[in-house]
């Protein structure tokens, strides 16, 4: 799931006459986010990374995560990752005898959080 948070500066000046910090507000931060599926054999997120490995810095996009009702009416919540860009791309072990299904997955990072 989505994740930010903002780091606290603790500030103190010399001349203050009480020994505790301030504690001032600082950069916000955003998580990585890890999207996996099943392979289904479509290359456009292995498209997406291989355009930024390749230095395109137009590749970052507006990534919309969408959490469905029950009854599949509508979204309950979605989140938007704003200026998103792959920063890894994996595949699941390949055994042939296993009965598992083979898993893509593809590490976001963003820049902005937001709801609606």
């Amino acid at each position: 799931m989505p994740a930010a948070s903002v780091t606290v500066v603790e500030y103190r000046e010399g001349a203050d006459k009480v020994s505790e910090a301030r504690k001032l507000m600082g950069r916000p931060h955003s998580d990585d986010v890890v999207l996996r599926r099943g392979v289904t054999g479509r290359l456009d997120l292995y498209q997406w990374w291989n355009e930024v490995r390749n230095g395109d810095v137009g590749a970052r996009r507006t990534v919309q995560i969408s959490l469905l009702a029950e009854d599949h009416t509508g979204p309950v919540m979605t989140w938007k990752l704003l200026r998103a860009w792959p920063t890894r791309i994996a595949y699941g072990l390949l055994l042939g005898l296993g009965e598992e299904v083979v898993v893509e997955s593809l590490t976001l990072t963003y820049e902005r959080l937001e709801l609606e």
